[in-house]
């Protein structure tokens, strides 16, 4: 039987989680709540899947989904989870403000064990499995150091982030890796009719996605200027150097270069699978078999991959 899945949001994430799931063999998405003054929007970017103001009305017509995958800006990731765990509704999300995320995980624990439903959250590529990667890194070379390079590339996080700061009309940030895990970060900003750039810079140095990294805020003229930076290219390197055991100099790379929303999108098609199969609570990434993030049989993918 189909998982049954809708999307909350339809940002550049949304748009990708949608091509995914329709992709897949094993899940059917129900539609995509949004906010009402933009149903009827996009129409290209559904495919054909239908919208719904709210999740009352989604469910008047699909039924009750077993997953919601919200698709929105981290910092409203708290709130909209626990009103669908609230429901019953398991969740899915990729909350990226790293140092927020074990109060998240705690609070999400409580909220979704009273429902009885299951939450996994930071599940994008990072965090998510690139924890995982980390996770793994640290279990073959117990001692030892890891750096995470980001980029270079565009961060959704970052450039929601951005595009939040009063009088901006819209926003691209952009990831560049200085090495040793280090890096700094590009934004490119379209301000609002009379609004005063200076002001804007000031407001993003300060925000907390951006204050801990070397800044560079950049005006553009036009939403064509900004298009022309504004890809969805990105990646990472990720390097460590430990022991195993008494033998020191273990190397171990993982390095890929991807469209972010695409692969974002999948990782939460896999963790919406994946909570269908886990215990009431809230759970990383690092916390879920592998196994459980695959489509089919448990045992014939274990012949298959082990």
């Amino acid at each position: 039987m189909a998982i049954k899945i809708a999307v909350h949001g339809l940002g550049n994430i949304g748009r990708a989680v949608i091509d995914c799931l329709l992709a897949s063999g094993d899940c059917q998405c129900l539609g995509v709540v949004r906010r009402a003054s933009s149903l009827g929007t996009q129409p290209f970017a559904l495919q054909g899947v239908p919208d719904y103001g709210s999740l009352e009305d989604l469910t008047a017509v699909g039924g009750k989904p077993d997953v919601m995958i919200l698709c929105g800006p981290s910092r409203n990731v708290p709130a909209d989870a626990r009103m669908y765990l609230a429901k019953g509704i398991n969740a899915v999300d990729s909350f990226d403000i790293h140092a927020e995320i074990p109060q998240l995980v705690a609070d999400l624990d409580a909220a979704a064990r009273a429902a009885e439903a299951t939450c996994i959250t930071a599940a994008g590529w990072d965090p998510g499995t690139d924890s995982v990667f980390r996770a793994l890194f640290e279990a073959m070379t117990p001692t030892g150091t890891t750096f995470t390079n980001f980029g270079r590339g565009r961060s959704m996080g970052h450039s929601v982030a951005a595009r939040s700061v009063a009088g901006v009309e819209n926003a691209c940030a952009i990831t560049i890796p200085l090495g040793g895990g280090r890096h700094s970060r590009l934004v490119y900003v379209l301000p609002a009719a009379g609004a005063s750039f200076e002001d804007i810079r000031q407001k993003i140095a300060a925000d907390p996605y951006f204050s801990s990294d070397p800044l560079d805020v950049r005006q553009v003229g036009s939403r064509e200027e900004l298009d022309a930076v504004a890809d969805t290219s990105h990646g990472v390197l990720m390097e460590r150097i430990g022991a195993s055991g008494s033998v020191a100099n273990q190397r171990l790379q993982f390095d890929m270069r991807i469209n972010n929303p695409a692969l974002t999108a999948q990782v939460l098609v896999a963790c919406a699978r994946a909570a269908t199969r886990l215990a009431p609570g809230c759970h990383t990434l690092i916390d879920v078999p592998p196994v459980a993030l695959l489509p089919g049989d448990r045992m014939k993918n274990i012949a298959r991959l082990v």
